[in-house]
């Protein structure tokens, strides 16, 4: 069962699986949309005719289509964790490396099959977020700090958080550009991107 984006996002927690199935569909509709429309054309009356439920079931839930599209990147970075642990969990604690790529891997897995990705991945289009916390790549970067410091038995300290933070923003612009020049990504500047990930973490991991 997917995880329920955090309660700030949504105007009602469900509490029945009834209601979780409902929210689940209404946020598949929504990626499906996305890459069919753009979030410009994005509206909740078409979210709700894909997903099959009367548009108060929307609005029971969202406000607006933004923070219907902030519930969907919360739901990918539940997903992209997740992703990343089973990953995790087949490999050794020994060696940061394999980590780092396992780390990329799932991110460019998602990118090449979650429907609505491509728009929203973590984050939603402007306005863009107000302070730290609700900067998308903080969030991610938090996750990380979290993930691989649970793994790799390292403390996660300012200097790895900032780290990973530095990784993040450089490995999402340089991944925009490997999928602007090939709707599959790039191999050469993925290669380049993976290098660049090894050589700017052994800083701190090494």
């Amino acid at each position: 069962m997917d995880p329920v984006p955090p309660a700030h996002s949504l105007r009602r927690t469900p509490v029945q699986q009834r209601s979780t199935d409902r929210l689940a569909r209404i946020l598949d509709a929504c990626a499906e949309l996305l890459d069919e429309t753009g979030y410009e054309n994005l509206s909740t009356r078409a979210v709700a005719l894909r997903a099959g439920v009367p548009i108060g079931s929307v609005y029971r839930f969202f406000g607006n289509k933004r923070a219907m599209a902030i519930a969907l990147a919360h739901r990918n970075l539940d997903r992209y964790a997740d992703g990343i642990a089973d990953r995790l969990a087949g490999l050794p604690a020994t060696h940061w490396r394999p980590v780092v790529d396992a780390v990329l891997d799932e991110y460019l897995a998602m990118k090449r099959s979650v429907p609505g990705f491509a728009l929203v991945d973590f984050g939603v289009p402007a306005p863009p977020p107000e302070g730290p916390e609700a900067d998308p790549n903080h969030q991610v970067a938090a996750r990380l700090t979290e993930l691989l410091s649970t793994h790799l038995g390292l403390t996660p300290d300012a200097t790895l958080e900032r780290a990973v933070l530095v990784a993040v923003e450089a490995t999402d612009a340089l991944i925009q550009l490997a999928f602007r020049t090939d709707p599959a990504g790039d191999p050469g500047i993925v290669a380049e991107t993976r290098a660049m990930m090894h050589a700017y973490l052994a800083r701190v991991l090494d």
